[in-house]
């Protein structure tokens, strides 16, 4: 498999319309070609290449800030000498000074494949501000690691957000190639759009189901997204940052598992299979205890669950990781109807909403959790007309396959 920036770097004639122009690079520690050269040097080697400017998204250029709302500062590339605009700091979107430093952007970045992760916002943020400033935006293309499955509810219009770039449901499945299609569609976008496609992408083939296991090294696009079994639980294990419980940040296998102090894990996993043992086909899960090293809980140890899909029981197509971590919310709430179990604090620049709704673009899922009548069933009757739309909706904008 090639990712873009490799075909752009190893075809000259993909990079031909560039010549001459005044080029950015939007990206991250995760931006690098098959050798692991960061795609800001291999880029700037090119001699048929002007690099004049570089954004960074959240976490930094350089990925080295934790967690949600630590800002990163501009400053200028100690090895080149050019500007490097931070995307979450003073601004999220594209400044008009910093718009004037390039005629074409090119944007490289390790996608996770769920709606709440900000990078998608990001791009949809600089395709506008380019269609304000007349500039061109290339997407180098990379896997999403989630592969082609769709879950969860669809974002409710009036929850558009920095986690909420649009009505698509958490786990879109798929590129940001090609979602820059979809929102150009969806926003009516007047914007010099292209993508540098992959070669050799192939979502649906196992082992990897979109990610190339044993071709290429991980590299985590943020802190907490440290290898590929993360990236396929975080549809359902992200919405752990609106709730009390712990997501794992502080331990080696951050948004793999969840607990806290005072649950009983193993009577959690009995409720989940009560409940809805369909809900739980083609990982496995285990009760564990940890102790945060930072974040919720920092010190004190906790019982949780961990989900494993790294073993042959894994069955991507079957995995449901939203619908496993909305049944932990709801086994806890049936085993212990009092817990404080969501968490009010500002998420993601968004004051006077629950951080749970943000995060699911509406109130539904958690209503649905806090409600004792609500059945399984009922929270398929909402979500899976979402998907089904979903999967019709994106059609048009897939590049390589269903």
């Amino acid at each position: 498999m090639k990712f873009g920036l490799d075909r752009l770097l190893a075809d000259p004639a993909l990079r031909a319309p560039l010549k001459g122009k005044r080029v950015a690079l939007l990206a991250h520690p995760a931006s690098v070609t098959a050798d692991l050269t960061h795609a800001i040097d291999a880029l700037s080697a090119c001699p048929d290449l002007k690099i004049t400017a570089a954004f960074g998204p959240q976490h930094g250029m350089r990925g080295d800030l934790q967690d949600n709302m630590m800002e990163s500062p501009d400053f200028t590339d100690p090895v080149y000498g050019f500007p490097v605009f931070s995307l979450y700091g003073e601004t999220r979107r594209p400044t008009g000074q910093a718009m004037g430093t390039f005629d074409v952007i090119l944007v490289d970045l390790q996608d996770l494949g769920c709606r709440i992760y900000t990078f998608i916002t990001t791009l949809l943020y600089v395709l506008e501000a380019a269609a304000e400033h007349g500039k061109a935006v290339w997407v180098l293309d990379r896997p999403n690691p989630a592969g082609r499955p769709v879950e969860g509810l669809t974002l409710r219009p009036g929850w558009e957000s920095f986690v909420g770039a649009g009505p698509m449901p958490m786990r879109h499945g798929m590129t940001l190639g090609e979602l820059g299609r979809w929102f150009i569609a969806q926003y009516d976008l007047d914007v010099d759009y292209s993508v540098i496609e992959m070669e050799g992408y192939a979502p649906a083939a196992a082992p990897g189901f979109g990610w190339p296991l044993g071709e290429r090294s991980w590299i985590n696009p943020s802190p907490n997204a440290p290898n590929l079994s993360m990236a396929r639980a975080y549809a359902g294990t992200v919405m752990l940052e609106g709730a009390t419980l712990s997501e794992g940040r502080g331990t080696t296998r951050p948004l793999e598992l969840f607990g806290a102090p005072d649950i009983d894990a193993r009577k959690v996993i009995a409720a989940m299979h009560d409940l809805a043992p369909q809900w739980l086909e083609g990982c496995r899960l285990r009760d564990i205890w940890f102790q945060p090293t930072f974040h919720k809980h920092v010190g004190k140890l906790c019982n949780g669950v961990q989900i494993h899909v790294d073993d042959p029981a894994y069955d991507h197509a079957a995995f449901k990781p939203w619908r496993l971590q909305a049944l932990g919310f709801k086994a806890i709430r049936a085993l212990y109807p009092d817990y404080d179990l969501w968490r009010d604090f500002p998420y993601e620049y968004v004051l006077d909403k629950l951080a749970i709704d943000v995060i699911n673009g509406g109130p539904d899922l958690r209503a649905w959790v806090d409600d004792g009548e609500a059945t399984p069933g009922d929270l398929e009757a909402i979500t899976v007309p979402d998907e089904l739309g979903w999967i019709e909706a994106r059609k048009p904008f897939l590049l390589y396959g269903p």
